[in-house]
């Protein structure tokens, strides 16, 4: 169930859990793994040595003020310039990512994280850490994902590029809750997002790079989890140096995200709504001109009817080859795709395409034995192109659907297995600040 109204009760903090052995002065205190965690912070790291600090230190100041035991946690990707060591002397615990890009940061900390619910945000200093609560209440109230919505909480001069905010942001949110029914999702790429840790890691995310922000929202939409939104702001990030993000470069890769998983909207309803106005066009100019008003269609018409089924069918069979590909590699469950495996079938295909191609070539071989009637001469080219263009119309149709079948049978030659699970990382620290 979605909602995002912004809910301005107060947060009833929790009380702090304590070992005998934990127990330290209010500089914080080493985390053990028997601890009893219920929050952790979760900063995705690359040379982010400019501003991981404050962040850190936002984060732990923010869940020892709201009494919540948690953690800050910094998966590093592999920097160079000390960011370890910084985040390590100012209370997180650091853990290594082995797969290089933002998700494969995300899913290591996800992995080594420890508390119940875990808050990810980017380490730049552009979302406020020091700000939790909103987050923490909303996952207590058993929302499986709580998301960050900087429209509504407020985007500070300079914090956004005027492209990401009037058309990226929008324009790829307005696609998220079109097909995926997240009407209640406005800021579908909010870098700052709560959820309950065991939850996600059941939907084995596997997304390296930063569509894994989409997979996330996704995913847990196909689980029916249940997501809400809180306002969160966004400030002008911190570091001199330019962001991970590449405008054009990630921006596709989450639209190609979200088409991947949307086969049956994008893909098979269009293709099989082409071709049934293709067919219905062909069969009826085949015959004859047809007169609407003062409008004729003829033979030209004919062509771009037979051009709307060639089109249709290539849309609905990929589709279908979309659809048995994410089932393969394990990202979406579908109880259609017994279906799409049956018609998708090599040996049916074959069958079918051979069918199609006959069919053509017989008409094909009408319209040599005519031309061969009149002496190979001159003929109505009007009565010819209806005999000839949905001849050749059925030979293509044949060859498309051939190779469908044999594309379809690559992906399917490993139908048995397991999805891809979240990358497992190494600690490299286990003293943090306790909280």
């Amino acid at each position: 169930m979605l909602d995002s109204k912004d809910h301005t009760s107060p947060l009833a903090p929790l009380p702090m859990a304590t070992t005998g052995t934990n127990e330290t002065s209010d500089s914080g205190a080493g985390v053990a793994d028997g601890d009893q965690v219920e929050v952790t912070v979760l900063m995705p790291c690359l040379n982010e040595a400019e501003t991981l600090a404050i962040c850190v230190t936002k984060a732990v100041s923010s869940l020892r003020e709201l009494g919540v035991h948690g953690e800050v946690v910094v998966s590093d990707n592999g920097s160079t310039d000390g960011s370890q060591e910084i985040a390590i002397a100012n209370g997180a615990r650091v853990v290594n990512a082995p797969i290089r890009g933002y998700g494969g940061a995300l899913m290591a900390g996800i992995e080594n994280a420890r508390g119940t619910y875990v808050i990810m945000a980017d380490a730049d200093d552009s979302y406020d850490l020091s700000n939790l609560s909103p987050f923490i209440e909303k996952l207590r109230a058993g929302n499986d994902v709580v998301m960050g919505n900087r429209f509504t909480g407020g985007i500070a001069p300079g914090a956004m590029p005027p492209l990401h905010k009037y058309l990226g942001n929008p324009v790829l949110s307005w696609l998220g809750r079109t097909l995926f029914n997240l009407r209640g999702v406005k800021d579908f790429h909010c870098g700052i997002r709560g959820f309950h840790r065991g939850r996600i890691r059941a939907l084995r995310l596997c997304m390296p790079g930063m569509e894994f922000a989409s997979e996330l929202v996704v995913r847990a939409s196909l689980a029916n989890y249940s997501m809400v939104e809180v306002p969160t702001t966004l400030r002008p990030d911190g570091r001199s140096r330019a962001p991970h993000l590449r405008t054009w470069r990630d921006g596709w890769r989450h639209l190609r995200f979200l088409m991947v998983f949307a086969p049956r909207k994008i893909l098979v309803w269009p293709g099989a709504l082409l071709t049934t106005a293709g067919l219905i066009g062909t069969s009826t100019l085949t015959i004859g001109p047809v007169s609407l008003a003062s409008l004729t269609f003829d033979v030209s018409a004919l062509v771009y009817t037979c051009l709307a089924v060639l089109v249709g069918v290539q849309l609905f069979l990929v589709g279908g080859c979309a659809k048995l590909y994410g089932h393969t590699e394990g990202l979406i469950s579908d109880n259609q795709l017994d279906w799409w495996a049956k018609w998708l079938k090599l040996e049916r295909c074959v069958v079918v395409g051979a069918v199609l191609i006959i069919a053509g070539i017989a008409g094909t071989s009408f319209a040599l034995s005519k031309w061969g009637n009149a002496n190979f001469g001159n003929l109505d080219p009007r009565d010819m192109m209806r005999l000839v263009v949905p001849s050749a119309t059925s030979i293509a149709l044949g060859v498309v659907i051939w190779c469908a079948g044999l594309f379809a049978s690559l992906l399917t030659l490993r139908r048995v297995r397991t999805p891809v699970t979240s990358a497992s990382a190494t600690p490299v620290s286990t003293d943090a600040t306790l909280v």
